[in-house]
C-alpha cells in the first residue's frame, strides 16, 4: 500500500522547493493548490460555487476567482462553505491519482492547508517546513507583489508554526538552501524505511 507523505508549512516557508525536491528524486508529488485550481474550472466545481455564492462570482462562464476571494477572504463563514465545496472535490481527484502510483512505497502531497482542511488525518507521515516570518513575508511580497499587510492576513488566515509542529514527524528549517538540502535527505533515508 502507497503510504501517503503530507508536505506543509504556512506561505513563504518554501513547500514548493521541498516539493521539487522530492520530484528530482523521482517520487510523485501532488501539489493540492495547483489541482484545486484545475478543479475550480471544471463545471461541477463552477455548478456547486453558483449554488452558494451565485452569479456574480461567475465572469466569462468560469469562477471569477478574485471575486470569490474577495467574498470568503475575511469571512471566515463563507469561507468554510468554499472548502466544503472544494474539499471533497479534491480529494475525489487525489483518490484518483493514488490509485495510478501503487508501485511507489510513497508519494508526497502538498497542502498549504493540510491541518486547516483535515487531510493530514489521511497522511501516513507529516512534513512542515518552516521560516521565520521575517523570510516568509519577504518571499510573499517578492513572488506575488503584495504588501507586507496583505501577507500578515495570509498568514492569520492559517495555522501558526508551533501548532503544526505539534502534529507532524518531520520538521525542515528552511532559511538557507544548503541547510535546507541536508535536512531533506535525512527525511528523505527516513522515509526509505518506512514499511
Amino acid at each position: 500500500m502507497t503510504k501517503i507523505i503530507g508536505l506543509t508549512g504556512g506561505i513563504g516557508s518554501g513547500k514548493t522547493t521541498i516539493a521539487n525536491l522530492f520530484k528530482s528524486e523521482g517520487i510523485p508529488v501532488y501539489i493540492a493548490d495547483d489541482e484545486a485550481k484545475k478543479i475550480m474550472k471544471s463545471s461541477e466545481a463552477i455548478q456547486k460555487v453558483v449554488a452558494v455564492f451565485g452569479n456574480e462570482v461567475i465572469k466569462d462562464n468560469y469562477i471569477d476567482t478574485k471575486a470569490l476571494s474577495s467574498i470568503v477572504f475575511n469571512n471566515p463563514e463563507k469561507l468554510k462553505m468554499l472548502n466544503h465545496i472544494i474539499h471533497p472535490l479534491v480529494k475525489k481527484h487525489f483518490d484518483e491519482w493514488i490509485n495510478e502510483k501503487e508501485k511507489f512505497p510513497y508519494i508526497i502531497k502538498e497542502a498549504a492547508i493540510l491541518f486547516e482542511s483535515g487531510s493530514y488525518k489521511f497522511c501516513n507521515k507529516i512534513i512542515t517546513v518552516i521560516a521565520s516570518k521575517e523570510t516568509r513575508i519577504k518571499r510573499v511580497m517578492q513572488r506575488d507583489n503584495v504588501t507586507e499587510q496583505e501577507v500578515l492576513d495570509r498568514i492569520k488566515n492559517q495555522w501558526s508554526d508551533s501548532e503544526k509542529i505539534a502534529k507532524s514527524d518531520y520538521i525542515i528549517e528552511n532559511e538557507n538552501l544548503e541547510e535546507t538540502k541536508i535536512q531533506f535527505q535525512r527525511i528523505l533515508k527516513k522515509l526509505k524505511n518506512l514499511h
